[in-house]
């Protein structure tokens, strides 16, 4: 079964043509990143304006390296929601055309159940029940995934997610955005480390996450330094900031592996790219007993192959519930 997936959430274009749910046969994307760096953040309405002028190409390219022509297409899956609006729209209006023109089913889904189901586009599946860590600019969560379509969300943050805390941070130390790769590549310098900043509710018995208390300790550090005249080390506070978020995120994923008795432990988002948290999720999942499973960087960010798998699971499950219309708030 050749599945079409459309993503335009946010700021990236994509299609692809997933075969079964889990074999890319194409996947391109057009990411706008470099454009809105220029403004600090995405701005939704340029978003939108972008995703209308390149979404054919992207379409063209996407079946030309897929070798297939449109009639091949079983079934069309695009993203309804969480997302911002007006790119919503470009994405579900292309869907909604070429449902007409194809005469094929069209099936809305769930960005956020589209992460999660990027770890089943690898050749090994993760084992049910599945402890995952979901971990973007907008959204942070510790979602328990019971089988396709049955989700229970343990934990969320109380305030900002941790891609925005990475993203504020990164222009408090004059970093670009996106903040995040950023942040990283300045840890890897990192020497002495000579700053310590604290782990919220790390201790906290419950599964949420706070990180606007990490983010307004940084901007104290950084106003004690400048008060006392001491030069700041970037790529110091940088591996110590993320550091401290990779350690909340990771030990708190894993109490609940434990708690939930979950059979895999799963990692995904675009946060999920990040090194230093892949590494110790797997470590620490190791040392639990329990497979750890994590998209393919290229997977991790915002991209059609994930949205056509979670298509294909929810059409053959049955679980097309989701209006084919924009959600932009919905959750899990």
């Amino acid at each position: 079964m050749l599945t079409l997936g459309i993503e335009t959430s946010c700021d990236e274009t994509s299609i692809a043509v997933v075969r079964d749910g889990s074999e890319i046969l194409s996947n391109v994307v057009s990411s706008q990143v470099r454009t809105h760096a220029e403004f600090g953040g995405i701005v939704p309405e340029l978003a939108a304006r972008m995703h209308t002028e390149i979404i054919n190409l992207v379409l063209h390219n996407a079946l030309d390296q897929a070798n297939i022509n449109a009639g091949r297409i079983d079934l069309i899956a695009v993203t309804s929601g969480p997302g911002l609006m007006v790119s919503l729209v470009v994405g579900i209006s292309c869907a909604r055309s070429l449902s007409q023109i194809l005469h094929r089913p069209v099936i809305g889904v769930n960005h956020l159940e589209a992460h999660i189901l990027s770890n089943f586009l690898s050749k090994s599946k993760p084992l049910l029940p599945s402890l995952c860590l979901l971990v973007s600019g907008g959204h942070t969560e510790i979602v328990l995934m019971k089988q396709f379509g049955q989700y229970e969300i343990l934990g969320s943050t109380r305030d900002d997610a941790a891609g925005e805390a990475f993203d504020k941070v990164a222009r408090l130390m004059g970093l670009p955005y996106p903040g995040g790769p950023a942040i990283s590549a300045a840890a890897e310098s990192s020497g002495h480390r000579p700053y310590s900043l604290p782990r919220p509710m790390l201790h906290d018995d419950s599964f949420d996450f706070s990180f606007s208390g990490l983010k307004t300790a940084v901007v104290n550090l950084l106003k004690k330094l400048e008060r006392e005249g001491m030069e700041l080390s970037v790529p110091d506070l940088a591996a110590e900031f993320q550091d401290a978020v990779v350690d909340v995120l990771a030990r708190k994923t894993m109490r609940a592996a434990e708690e939930t008795r979950a059979a895999s432990v799963l990692l995904c988002g675009g946060v999920a790219a990040n090194t230093a948290l892949r590494q110790r999720l797997e470590r620490e999942a190791a040392h639990s007993g329990l497979p750890f499973f994590c998209p393919d960087f290229a997977l991790c960010t915002d991209n059609a192959a994930m949205v056509a798998c979670a298509g294909y699971h929810n059409f053959i499950h049955r679980n097309d519930k989701l209006p084919l219309s924009p959600q932009p708030n919905i959750g899990i």
